[in-house]
């Protein structure tokens, strides 16, 4: 059961950093999806961060750390 939740969680991720770079190519094309991208962004990485710490993968833990950081830092300035 468990490895079904880590498959799903990753996908879940996958899809969420795929929109986040379609909404960013939506803005190329003049949509203004702000903060829409940010948060799929934010989704994904949160969603590879619990995998990350389930799998205990520890380089890709920390990349996941700093970029929920950096998505939290786009959110805020993006809603703000």
């Amino acid at each position: 059961m468990l490895r079904n939740f880590d498959e799903t969680v990753q996908w879940v991720a996958a899809t969420a950093i795929v929109t986040g770079h379609v909404s960013n190519t939506l803005i190329e094309f003049g949509y203004n999806v702000r903060p829409w991208n940010i948060a799929a962004f934010s989704v994904g990485t949160v969603g590879f961060l619990i995998w990350a710490l389930r799998a205990r993968n520890r380089p890709q833990t920390l990349v996941n750390i700093v970029s929920v950081g950096i998505c939290a830092l786009g959110l805020y300035r993006a809603l703000a």
